[in-house]
């Protein structure tokens, strides 16, 4: 069983900064594929980034240049630098581990970002 916690988060002016940061604990982390997915109101869940185990990394259109996921495998943590923030990346921001070995998917608890125009 894995457990992810998610740190960071708050209100900011669009143009502003956030960082996100994400703890995890049980299994193991070094082998796991790390995201951050995010869901605002009214729409689906979907992928902000992902960090591999092998270091691919992988991000939305959408805050390509802007957003940059690192993760510390000494750590067990991961995460997002978000800049250059703008309204429509106001969202829960969650947290994900995918297990590829079961194909299983482990989900924190959700942060919430709000961006102010």
């Amino acid at each position: 069983q894995i457990h992810l916690v998610e740190f960071g988060g708050g209100s900011v002016q669009a143009g502003e900064s956030l960082s996100l940061a994400c703890v995890s604990s049980g299994g193991f982390f070094e082998y796991n594929t790390m995201g951050w997915y995010r869901q605002a109101p009214g729409k689906q869940r979907e992928l902000v980034a992902s960090a591999g185990p092998t270091g691919t990394l992988n991000y939305a259109d959408s805050v390509k240049g802007r957003f940059t996921i690192s993760r510390d495998n000494a750590k067990n943590m991961v995460y997002l630098q978000m800049n250059s923030l703008k309204p429509e990346d106001t969202a829960v921001y969650f947290c994900n581990a995918h297990v590829h070995v079961s194909a299983l998917d482990y989900w924190g608890k959700g942060t919430r970002v709000t961006v102010s125009s």
